[in-house]
C-alpha cells in the first residue's frame, strides 16, 4: 500500500511519519517539494495524481489564526480550496483521503459538548476556511475521514505549555485566559489514532466519515498553566512566579484579531465506539510530553 503524506514536517505531520511507516511504503512531502505546496493547486494536484496512492493523508495547513484575518486569501486557498482539489484527486483515484480540521468550525456557545452531526458555526477566517475544506471534500464524494481536533500540541516545535514554563521562569505574574474550555490533544495520539483508523477504514468502508478526535476531559487555558507550572515545580525547575499569582481572566481581557470559540468540547463517542478505542485523558499526554522536553 502507497500512503502519501502532505505537510510532513509540521507538529502532527512530524509524528505522522513515525505512525505511519509500518502500513506500507510512505511518500512524505512538505511545501518544499514539488507538488507538496498547497498555495500551489496545480503542482499539487498532478503530483497526487502522479503519485497514485491508496491513502492520502493531509497533514498540512494554515494555522497562523490571527495573521489569516489580514491574510484570507491564502489562508482560504491552502484550507480549503486546495483541500478541495486533494479530495477531486483522491476520488479520481479511489483513494482513501485523511484531513484534519478543527474545533474553530463551531461557535463555541454554551456548554455542552458538540457531536459530529452539530451546526457549525465559524467565527473566524481561520474556521471558515477549515469548514469550507470540510464541505469541498463532502462534495467530491471521495472516501474520507474527517478528524477534528483542538488545542495540539507536541514536544517538537513551540507550544503553550513550552510557553508557560518559560514565562513562568521569567515573570512574578501570569494572566491566563480561564473561559474558553477544551482538551489540549497530543500530535502523537492523533497521529497513532490516524494509523488505526486507516487500517480499520480500508478493511470496513463503511466506516468513511467525520469524527471528533481529541483527548479525554476537559480544561481551561488557566488551569493548564498552572497544572503545567506545578508539575515543573514539582520538579525543581527554576519557576518564579508564586502558584497564587497565575490569575485567570475572561477572553475579553486579552483580545486577539481572531475571535474564540469559548466552548472547544467535542464528543468522541462515535469515535470510540466506531473503532473500539479508548482516549486518554490530556493530563497523560501533556505529562509524557513534559517529561520528553524536560527528561
Amino acid at each position: 500500500m502507497k500512503i502519501l503524506l502532505l505537510g510532513k514536517n509540521g507538529q502532527l505531520g512530524w509524528e505522522l511519519q513515525r505512525a505511519l511507516a509500518p502500513l506500507g511504503n510512505l511518500v512524505a512531502l512538505d511545501r518544499r517539494d514539488q507538488g507538496g505546496d498547497l498555495a500551489d493547486a496545480e503542482s499539487l494536484h498532478a503530483r497526487v495524481l502522479r503519485e497514485a496512492p491508496q491513502v492520502i493523508v493531509n497533514a498540512a495547513a494554515y494555522t497562523a489564526v490571527d495573521k489569516a484575518e489580514s491574510e484570507p486569501a491564502i489562508a482560504q486557498q491552502i484550507n480549503a480550496a486546495s483541500v478541495g482539489v486533494i479530495a477531486s484527486a483522491a476520488q479520481q483515484l479511489g483513494a482513501l483521503l485523511v484531513h484534519y480540521s478543527s474545533d474553530y468550525v463551531f461557535d463555541g456557545s454554551g456548554s455542552a459538548p458538540r457531536d459530529e452531526y452539530s451546526a457549525i458555526g465559524p467565527l473566524s477566517v481561520y474556521g471558515a476556511g477549515k469548514a469550507a475544506g470540510e464541505a469541498g471534500i463532502r462534495a467530491s464524494r471521495c472516501r474520507h475521514l474527517i478528524l477534528r481536533t483542538s488545542w495540539v500540541y507536541a514536544a517538537r516545535g513551540g507550544n503553550f505549555a513550552k510557553t508557560m514554563l518559560r514565562l513562568a521562569t521569567e515573570r512574578e505574574q501570569l494572566k491566563v485566559i480561564a473561559d474558553q474550555i477544551g482538551a489540549p490533544t497530543g500530535a502523537d495520539l492523533l497521529a497513532d489514532l490516524s494509523a488505526h483508523m486507516i487500517r480499520a477504514t480500508l478493511d470496513q468502508p463503511e466506516l468513511a466519515g467525520t469524527y471528533h478526535a481529541v483527548a479525554g476531559g476537559e480544561t481551561s487555558w488557566h488551569a493548564y498553566a498552572c497544572f503545567v507550572i506545578e508539575w515543573a515545580r514539582a520538579r525543581g525547575l527554576p519557576i518564579k512566579v508564586a502558584a497564587d499569582q497565575v490569575l485567570a481572566i475572561p477572553t475579553s481581557e486579552y483580545p486577539t484579531p481572531a475571535r474564540r470559540p469559548l466552548n472547544s468540547r467535542l464528543s468522541t463517542d462515535r469515535l470510540q465506539a466506531a473503532f473500539g478505542l479508548k482516549l486518554p485523558y490530556w493530563q497523560l499526554g501533556v505529562e509524557r510530553m513534559l517529561n520528553e522536553i524536560h527528561p
